[in-house]
């Protein structure tokens, strides 16, 4: 199992618990990638919409949506309880409003996609109260989930060591082998066979254009603000623009007040670094529509990958026999985990499971051309930036503490100029598929604006689908401010 976060370690839980060996290793810590920036909103609403599904794949793909969507918020409660796992989980409404009435046709496609997708019990209402507003019509879902992401990952991890399996840390994969048996080759120089490989590291490294012409990877933005506690219904809410919003209560922060986060204001990664507007735009519409106290106590940022069709990739890697992969969360990804993790645990054993299909990382969706099109030429377009990209700024003009892309030497060089005033500098070109990669002030890193690779202010891979660091370089003269 390659990747520690909500996907690898339910995959890992739910083929353990089968009774077959695993071993779980992780770049980072466990949780130390996406799934510890989640909101960890479990959801049967459908980020990307079952009339969109339904569109894309038809109306057995949506009902099949709807079915592993249920079926992973149950698994997930069930493994709370089986499992004594205490990360807070509970049950609770969800509300798909409209903010403008240009949007209400919207919710009555939906409600009539998800009626035909089984969810019979998602209904209209015509008002949702904040606490401070009223948001207006809108779509409710009833009992949605939602829990502590890191708690609930430490509970997996506890379980899967009471059953035998590893769990490693801090431990690269550099290349997965398909064959019989597998075999995975670390940044340590180890490798470990076996006779399955699961990629679940949020966007697959082991292959370099099956998957990534299929999805694209955003930013999205959160914060966290006090509200009176009791003064926010316990639900969870999600708008239908784009860029949307979603909301949620998360807990206490003192004995008189409670945390919301809201998040949303995505962008495509590497192709905006604006994120203090987005920041302001997400905590204006958060005040706006619910009794907040004071600036926020969190901001973050996170990273969800889209897929055209709107449906994630679940399975076999495409080509590959005994290598699997699980990708596009499009924004649902604790959801998505459990369903991987019942979905590749059928596949491994070899059981039947009607969602394969719907999930199969090697479909094809005629009607998805004109996103697939559209999605790779915007692509194409962001290695236009080789003509010209990095010509505006000199090495010396870079503040410390910021890092930019400019061109030196006659190349492109990604630098860092850090506290101690050295300009720390490097290939500025992704080892994936080779486009230039651009500053990010808010994280601090280098970000792909093709298909999502983040490096380090230090030039160390940090997302993939890179696998390895940036290439040091050095530059004629040291032109360091000191």
């Amino acid at each position: 199992m390659i990747g520690a976060g909500i996907a690898g370690l339910s995959v890992a839980y739910e083929l353990a618990a089968e009774g077959k060996t695993v071993i779980v290793i992780d770049a980072d810590t466990p949780g130390g990638g996406e799934t510890g920036r989640t909101t960890a909103h479990l959801m049967t609403a459908f980020d990307d919409r079952y009339a969109e599904v339904e569109r894309h794949l038809g109306a057995e793909a949506a009902r099949m949506a709807a079915m592993s969507h249920a079926a992973a918020v149950d698994r997930i409660e069930a493994i709370c309880r089986d499992e004594a796992i205490d990360c807070g989980f509970e049950r609770v409404d969800g509300y798909l409003f409209a903010p403008t009435p240009r949007d209400a046709d919207l919710l009555a496609k939906e409600l009539e996609a998800a009626h035909r997708a089984g969810l019979r019990d998602v209904d209209r209402v015509d008002s949702v109260p904040t606490g401070k507003m009223d948001l207006g019509p809108a779509l409710r879902f009833r009992r949605q989930g939602q829990l502590h992401p890191l708690r609930y990952l430490g509970g997996l991890i506890d379980a899967i060591l009471r059953r035998g399996g590893q769990v490693y840390g801090h431990t690269r994969a550099l290349e997965v082998e398909d064959g019989t048996p597998v075999s995975v080759r670390t940044a340590g120089g180890h490798r470990i066979q076996a006779g399955t490989a699961i990629v679940a590291t949020n966007t697959p490294f082991n292959d370099r254009f099956a998957i990534h012409t299929k999805q694209a990877a955003y930013r999205t933005f959160v914060v966290g603000m006090r509200v009176p506690r009791g003064s926010v219904p316990n639900y969870q809410f999600w708008d239908t623009p784009d860029p949307y919003h979603y909301v949620r209560i998360a807990g206490d922060v003192d004995a008189g007040h409670q945390l919301l986060i809201s998040g949303g204001e995505d962008h495509k990664v590497g192709q905006a670094d604006d994120a203090s507007q987005r920041f302001e735009r997400l905590v204006a519409w958060t005040r706006e529509r619910f009794p907040t106290i004071d600036e926020p106590l969190f901001a973050w940022s996170g990273q969800v990958m889209e897929p055209v069709d709107g449906v994630a990739f679940i399975g076999r890697n495409p080509g590959e026999t005994n290598v699997y992969v699980v990708t596009g969360d499009s924004g649902n990804g604790m959801t998505h985990g459990a369903i991987a993790g019942m979905l590749i645990r059928d596949l491994v054993t070899e059981r039947s499971n009607a969602w394969a299909d719907i999930y199969d990382p090697s479909r094809k969706s005629l009607s998805a051309f004109l996103e697939y099109a559209r999605e790779n030429a915007n692509v194409a377009l962001q290695y236009a930036d080789w003509l010209g990209g990095g010509a505006g700024m000199a090495l010396d003009a870079i503040p410390i503490g910021t890092g930019a892309v400019v061109k030196a030497g006659g190349r492109h060089i990604a630098a860092f100029h850090d506290a101690a005033g050295t300009l720390n500098t490097f290939d500025a070109t992704c080892p994936h598929l080779k486009c230039l990669v651009q500053w990010n002030s808010l994280e601090k890193s280098f970000d792909c604006p093709c298909h999502g690779s983040r490096f380090g202010c230090d030039g160390k891979v940090l997302h993939g689908p890179a696998n390895v660091d940036l290439p040091v370089v050095a530059v004629a003269e040291d032109r360091s401010r000191q």
